[in-house]
């Protein structure tokens, strides 16, 4: 599938425009730029809810500029694919590594961002956004309950409430996409059905490298297929009934970042009975937006990179939860 310039000018390729055009707002703090930048009628989905306007970003924008105005924001990864001729999704793996003041003592800060980013002839149409809101609160010394107290969970609208694509490698929630690297992709897709859905984690060893990464949320390192297994039963356990969707795929490979790397956006949802890990159960669901990253070398996964909001995630319960009506652990196994 051919990309015409149209979906990336003036910039080279939609790389560069990714890295640029976010560098020019959240750097050199162009604001006003994002006028230009998102359509009118833009939406945006987040771990706090959905924004459906560009004065929602704007001012979204602003605050969380204003909070960190010395922040820089690095590419670490762009993993773009094109829908159609004119337009293009991409995924910004974006690092940051700012200094604050904390209790009168500079620290650096060490965060990531994921951006999911749909451009139709050079104009954002909409976008799903995660952040290591986590990684943030724990490296300040703020507690991450008192952290979700602070903010609040809107809800989600629009496509994030409509059923998953029922062919994610013909079309996602961005659109149709071109056939690329079916075979790593099925392989991906079989690995989330498999491990995360199905639990089946002695099947790790299947899917990724023994040395294998994965960088998740509050600033985590974890490797080896044990560590694996161990974060992603640390991430359900709180949800017992938990099923992942994927709701869009992208690839792109480039000696840049070191070859062919598969973005899926998931989405997970399942109901807080479990593991008491955010406070006193609810027994009512949540709906989990996430991105993560994977890097396929010789046909098997090397090290995938997670990110979601977990400051949302404690916002979105605490939503639910009525101090009166405080549900219980109902398991007696």
């Amino acid at each position: 599938m051919t990309l015409k310039p149209v979906a990336y000018e003036p910039f080279t390729d939609p790389d560069d425009f990714i890295r640029e055009v976010t560098d020019l707002i959240w750097v050199q703090r162009d604001i006003s730029f994002i006028e230009d930048n998102y359509e009118p009628d833009s939406i945006v989905h987040g771990g706090l809810g959905t924004t459906l306007d560009r004065d929602g970003v704007i001012a979204g924008s602003l605050m969380r500029i204003a909070e960190t105005p010395q922040h820089v924001g690095q590419a670490e990864d762009v993993i773009w694919e094109a829908r159609g001729d004119d337009a293009f999704l991409s995924s910004h793996l974006v690092f940051s590594s700012d200094e604050h003041l904390v209790d009168g003592v500079p620290r650096r800060i060490r965060s990531r961002t994921v951006a999911n980013c749909l451009y139709r002839r050079g104009r954002m149409v909409e976008e799903w956004v995660a952040r290591d809101t986590l990684a943030q609160a724990l490296q300040r010394g703020i507690d991450p309950d008192e952290a979700a107290e602070q903010v609040v969970f809107q809800g989600f609208t629009g496509s994030w409430l409509e059923e998953p694509p029922a062919d994610v490698l013909a079309a996602g929630d961005s659109g149709p996409r071109p056939d690329d690297h079916r075979k790593e992709c099925e392989m991906v897709l079989e690995m989330i059905e498999e491990v995360w859905n199905k639990r089946r984690l002695n099947k790790v060893q299947d899917y990724f490298v023994r040395d294998l990464f994965l960088q998740t949320v509050g600033d985590e390192t974890i490797v080896r297929p044990d560590g694996y297994q161990r974060d992603l039963l640390g991430l359900i356990a709180p949800f017992p009934d938990a099923t992942f969707a994927v709701r869009d795929v992208q690839t792109n490979d480039a000696e840049r970042y070191a070859g062919l790397r598969i973005a899926v956006l998931w989405q997970m949802k399942g109901t807080y009975n479990g593991v008491p890990r955010y406070g006193a159960l609810t027994n009512q669901p949540v709906d989990l937006i996430g991105v993560s990253q994977f890097l396929i070398q010789d046909g098997r996964i090397v090290r995938e990179t997670r990110v979601y909001d977990d400051i949302a995630l404690r916002a979105q319960i605490n939503s639910m939860r009525s101090d009166s009506d405080t549900a219980i652990n109902t398991n007696i196994y």
